[in-house]
């Protein structure tokens, strides 16, 4: 068992599960980790994977805006960034376009806001669906270009599908127009998914990592090269994730990376070579029902992660150790059995600690988590959820 994992066991003997713990002495570290690996880079915090405002503190400080390292929020929804802002936050880079009008109404309607949210546009259409939904044609927005980061290699594509702006030219292009329309071009983004998002886990992985790193380093000066010929100097120059640092951090062209499942570290970061992983976020579930002598069944625990499915998105049962999912039922939504050389030994009522495989995916299933210190003690602090907030 790890000090983390026996920590959170020992401080939440009395709470009933499905329960979420947090050890902040790992969070703290695993932040000050991602700051050493940005390299003097700032790190703006991915909140999609995080989704607890008092998580984004421990990064950003009490103002939600800047500290140690890290500088601003990537929000995921219009209206999170909103709500955000109303809570403190002063820099708020939205990581994906939105087609939320009431969302785009409420910026358009409050100046602060649009000091303080730059919203993330590919598209034409975007502008136009911007100043539609703000009731004007004058909008001066903060806005930033999503640029395609995936490798093409030929015809085959790698990484994920983004935006449809990849050259500079065309970018430069999307950058004039928007400048043009009277909106305020103030940033390029980058998201290499095929570098950040998938782990050293083969040598043909390895290999088109690399691969990746040298065609967008020279793609990537070139197109912030010319959307500045148009609109004059950039504010943000954003790229990168957790498991890309060092990488994108190196490009002396990129202002800030982005990072946030390394907070939490889910299992999906488990075989990275660039940082070894030191997991501060755990579930437990209760035993309540023993169906053979080798098998225990939990309640609840159904919380498979996003993307494409398959093993690497269920929970993965951490202690006790010798335990795994069956194969024919995996984690479900009421009740999940587990089996393996330690289930024969749980009870009714004894816990079983899982790790989920997306960071902030988890919150959406706790309306609290319990932060535990490194003296054992604890508070129980809300999540999205528990605000009652949900933004899909």
């Amino acid at each position: 068992m790890t000090p983390t994992l026996d920590r959170l066991i020992a401080s939440t003997t009395e709470i009933d599960p499905p329960l979420a713990a947090l050890d902040l002495p790992t969070l703290r570290a695993n932040a000050a980790d991602l700051v050493r690996r940005a390299g003097g880079t700032p790190v703006r915090v991915a909140s999609k994977s995080v989704r607890c405002r008092a998580v984004l503190q421990v990064a950003l400080g009490e103002n939600l805006t800047a500290a140690g390292g890290f500088r601003g929020i990537m929000a995921y929804s219009l209206h999170e960034a909103i709500w955000l802002a109303r809570h403190g936050a002063q820099d708020i880079l939205m990581g994906y376009p939105t087609a939320d009008r009431g969302a785009l109404a409420a910026l358009a309607a409050e100046p602060e806001l649009l000091n303080r949210i730059t919203l993330m546009v590919d598209s034409d259409d975007h502008l136009d669906f911007v100043s539609a939904a703000a009731g004007t044609t004058s909008l001066r927005a903060r806005l930033c270009i999503d640029v395609d980061a995936s490798l093409r290699l030929g015809p085959v594509h790698i990484g994920v599908r983004r935006s449809p702006l990849r050259e500079p030219s065309a970018v430069a292009a999307f950058a004039k127009r928007a400048a043009a329309r009277g909106f305020a071009v103030v940033g390029v983004m980058f998201y290499e998914a095929q570098i950040a998002g998938l782990p050293d886990s083969s040598p043909p992985i390895v290999w088109m990592k690399r691969a990746s790193t040298r065609e967008l380093a020279t793609r990537r000066g070139a197109v912030v090269n010319a959307v500045q010929s148009e609109v004059g100097a950039l504010e943000i120059v954003n790229s990168g994730g957790t498991g890309s640092l060092e990488v994108s951090s190196a490009d002396p062209v990129v202002t800030e990376v982005t990072a946030g499942s390394g907070l939490y570290v889910p299992t999906l970061f488990d075989r990275y070579r660039s940082f070894r992983p030191h997991p501060s976020l755990y579930f437990a579930l209760s035993t309540v029902r023993r169906p053979a002598p080798g098998i225990a069944t939990l309640f609840g625990g159904g919380y498979i992660a996003s993307g494409p499915a398959g093993r690497s998105r269920v929970p993965a049962p951490m202690w006790p150790t010798g335990l795994k999912l069956l194969r024919n039922e995996g984690a479900g939504e009421v009740q999940t059995p587990v089996t393996g050389r330690a289930a024969a030994d749980l009870g009714i009522g004894d816990r079983v600690w899982f790790r989920h495989a997306k960071a902030g995916e988890l919150c959406e299933r706790f309306t609290e988590v319990h932060l535990v210190e490194s003296d054992g003690s604890r508070t129980a602090v809300p999540t999205y959820r528990g605000e009652g907030q949900c933004f899909g």
